[in-house]
């Protein structure tokens, strides 16, 4: 089959996709951002998840989430996007928002993990290498690293944009003592941090009761919120069993003990919320995180383009009445 050459849609930028400054930077980012963790390695066709990666560009979205250890084998959700880069975006780079992270385990040896100076700089490197790009938009910090002074891991930050190789950087799931620290040393070597990146869903609620939230949003950061839809939980897919081939049935992250009849009766009662609000269980769950103060851009995963665009209907969502939220509430008690 021959690939047809690309062209951007001409109405890529107007008006379908929403954009909000990310905190007190000079980054304005979609509301919905398109995250690679899945469904976009080696295991996936090439052809699909070209499809969907240039249908979000096509619907505004400039903005898309890596990890080095994204797809199966690690590295090949951030090889797919350089073949991409290579035969189709090349052309549209200057208008790409590219994140990729380091952090977690990614090769053998006391040198693949963590959050040592060796690692990040060798990661990026190779990151770079994979995707075909000179630099990414933003590089993060992975995880928290116990163990390394947080002054070796910050300043391996600092000196990557010095570099050249990122332009921003950003945190992810880092606790707040910690981020505290990180933003202050980042912000006194002339490198602020521009994102903090986390899970945020009706079901954990937590980077909000424990403050998170609004310490990004005061100290001038923006967030991207993750696991939106709690992993597939709230889109209503496992209320009459598990999948063949859903996340539950693969039993990566999400396992099939997760899904207990309890969490299938509250998830029951949200959807009884969403209909009457005129939306599916995913739209509302996805416009439930899009309307917290704070929040910059949902990172949404999929493995269909029609999943994408429910995400970015949630965009079209009508405003949360209190009655609503606390109903909400109620239903996950």
């Amino acid at each position: 089959m021959i690939q047809k050459s690309y062209q951007a849609s001409e109405n890529r930028y107007n008006g379908v996709m929403q954009y909000k400054r990310a905190g007190r930077s000079g980054i304005i980012l979609p509301r919905i951002s398109l995250g690679l963790w899945q469904n976009f390695g080696a295991e996936t066709p090439f052809a699909k998840s070209r499809e969907i990666i240039l249908h979000a560009f096509d619907k505004g979205i400039v903005s898309f989430d890596l990890a080095n250890n994204y797809g199966v084998p690690y590295g090949s959700a951030e090889e797919t996007l350089g073949r991409l880069m290579r035969s189709d975006l090349h052309p549209y780079r200057d208008e790409l928002f590219i994140a990729t992270k380091a952090g977690y385990d990614m090769w053998d040896g006391p040198y693949g993990n963590w959050g040592s100076r060796k690692y990040l700089i060798a990661s990026l490197n190779q990151s770079l290498r994979r995707m075909n790009l000179d630099y990414v938009d933003v590089f993060y910090i992975h995880r928290y690293d116990p163990e390394t002074p947080l002054q070796e891991t910050l300043q391996a930050l600092v000196d990557i944009v010095r570099q050249g190789k990122a332009l921003y950087v950003g945190i992810s799931r880092w606790g707040k003592d910690a981020l505290s620290y990180a933003v202050d040393y980042l912000e006194a070597h002339d490198t602020p941090c521009l994102l903090f990146q986390n899970r945020l869903n009706i079901f954990d609620q937590s980077v909000i009761t424990d403050g998170l939230l609004d310490f990004t949003e005061s100290n001038g950061l923006g967030f991207m919120a993750f696991s939106t839809l709690a992993e597939g939980l709230l889109t209503g897919k496992y209320i009459d069993g598990i999948p063949h081939g859903s996340r539950a049935d693969k039993g990566s992250h999400l396992t099939k003990n997760h899904i207990t009849p309890e969490i299938i009766a509250k998830v029951k009662k949200l959807g009884i919320i969403a209909a009457e609000r005129g939306e599916s269980l995913a739209q509302m769950s996805a416009a439930w995180v899009l309307s917290q103060r704070g929040v910059t851009s949902i990172i949404a995963g999929c493995s269909a383009t029609s999943q994408l665009d429910e995400s970015i209907s949630a965009l079209d969502s009508p405003a949360f009445t209190k009655e609503q939220l606390e109903q909400i509430n109620s239903a996950i008690k």
